[in-house]
């Protein structure tokens, strides 16, 4: 029998905690209504969300109607969805019907969506309820979560610091169990950056492994889409595992075994590391050497993936990008970009601008271009060989989360810093391959830090099993409590 009475605010706050798994659990056997679920969460996210700034849009309403049916369906046992009741969120950048997709950009304010994104549509169909829409940066055309509608969202675990991006509205509020779960995209680090800043798992999907029909901007140049993972933001390996069963376009093979496949980690000198980041690398690799064969190389291509992700995202100078900000041609972009740093009165966020004159500096010749298809097609072969049997566990960032603004002044630098900072998520976007990322502790100054495990398609289930075991020695997802109310 569904229990029908209010619960106590610590027994709300056991909700936050919960994954996935639990919750199912909790409602199969009555103990816990999709309605109490809904409810615990929307009244979280009205506390701590004027701080974080995490969620841009909110269905509150229609979410508790759907909770409502949800339970209705449960009690009478009329469901078969593995995610009917579970409240969920949702990245900016995907298609909602009813309601808006901007990008970032005041422009589109008004403009709402009459029809789901294909990853939203599968994820409804399956019972999940959508709490509302998190923040990105402007056309997701960064990795620091800002925009001129929006407004920047904070690292939940210190404010001073960058949530990452393009997907920081979805890893902020995850930490702060603001959601079961969500849903990011990753096209240079865009899942990951935020799930290792904010200490949450991200997994992004391999090439054309989830589809990105419904997701704005449209990415469309073929080189460029290789890139593109989708995937889920989760509390747990095993949530991430569920969802993206949930939303993949491809026969998942849960027959993999672990123990089949050989470790891999890049030799100590050949990358930067903070020293609490190598410290805890070195930990995990110990830990798994006691049961698994870890070997040291560098993998194929990995030096040339970092130049390659920025001649890629540069292919067609930023156009494709500034058309859909509405800009009519260069001039108009780096004036807006002078409007801004010396006013603040332009109506496109800096980081955007610079960013777009960047892959305009950066736009490969059409020979160089040719150069990139022929590499590209080369590459590919030897990857998929050397990750036949292969995962490769590497960090995420060469440090934990750092102040608003110094990100993205490492990686947008005409010094081509990109190329020193920006291997370790290049590599999965550049070859397609599908990352998992698993929180692994803390440095000294209690911000979150975390691994990632790389492989080919194919190959999830491995990755998953993987991250599992990591995710039991090394403490996994841990939620922010810092903006609890006082109970």
């Amino acid at each position: 029998m569904i229990q029908s009475e209010s619960r106590q605010p610590r027994e709300q706050l056991a909700i936050l905690y919960m994954d996935i798994t639990e919750m199912l659990k909790e409602l199969s056997e009555g103990n816990l209504t999709s309605v109490e679920l809904t409810k615990t969460y929307i009244e979280h996210l009205k506390y701590v969300n004027p701080t974080v700034n995490c969620l841009v849009e909110d269905r509150f309403h229609e979410a508790l109607k759907e909770a409502e049916e949800a339970d209705r369906l449960i009690q009478n046992g009329e469901t078969r969805g593995k995610l009917t009741g579970i409240p969920i969120s949702m990245k900016e950048s995907f298609h909602v019907k009813g309601m808006k997709t901007t990008g970032g950009l005041g422009h589109r304010v008004n403009m709402k969506e009459n029809q789901d994104a294909q990853v939203v549509e599968r994820l409804r169909r399956e019972g999940a309820v959508i709490l509302g829409k998190t923040n990105t940066p402007t056309l997701c055309f960064c990795q620091e979560t800002d925009n001129k509608l929006y407004g920047r969202t904070n690292n939940p675990w210190d404010l001073n610091r960058t949530a990452g991006g393009s997907s920081g509205g979805e890893g902020a509020l995850i930490a702060l169990g603001g959601a079961a779960a969500g849903i990011g995209s990753d096209i240079g680090g865009s899942i990951r950056f935020p799930s290792h800043f904010n200490g949450v798992i991200g997994f992004k999907s391999g090439n054309g492994r989830v589809s990105d029909v419904g997701s704005f901007p449209e990415v469309i140049h073929p080189l460029q889409k290789r890139m593109l993972g989708i995937g889920p933001i989760a509390k747990s390996v095993k949530d991430a595992r569920l969802i993206y069963q949930v939303i993949a376009n491809h026969k998942y093979d849960s027959k993999l075994k672990i123990n089949d496949f050989v470790i891999q980690k890049l030799p100590k000198d050949s990358y930067l590391l903070s020293e609490s980041m190598e410290q805890k690398l070195q930990e995990v690799i110990d830990h798994l050497n006691k049961r698994f064969q870890v070997g040291s190389e560098i993998p194929p291509l990995f030096d040339e993936s970092a130049l390659l992700w920025q001649e890629i995202m540069s292919i067609d100078g930023g156009k494709s990008t500034a058309d859909a900000a509405g800009f009519s041609g260069p001039g108009a972009v780096v004036g807006s970009y002078l409007k801004e740093k010396l006013t603040g009165g332009s109506d496109y966020h800096s980081f955007l601008t610079w960013a777009l004159i960047g892959a305009l500096l950066f736009q490969p010749r059409s020979s160089r271009v040719k150069e990139i298809h022929r590499l590209i097609e080369e590459g590919d072969r030897k990857v998929t060989d050397y990750f036949e049997g292969r995962i490769l566990i590497l960090p995420v960032y060469h440090r934990t989360a750092p102040l608003h603004g110094e990100l993205y002044s490492e990686i947008f630098s005409i010094k081509k810093t990109f190329i020193k900072y920006m291997p370790f998520v290049a590599y999965a976007n550049v070859w397609g391959l599908p990352a998992l990322t698993v929180p692994v502790g803390k440095d000294n100054e209690g911000l979150p830090m975390g691994l990632q495990l790389i492989s080919n398609s194919g190959n999830e289930e491995a990755l998953f099993q993987l991250g599992e075991i990591v995710e039991r020695e090394f403490s996994g997802f841990e939620r922010c409590t810092i903006h609890d109310k006082e109970l």
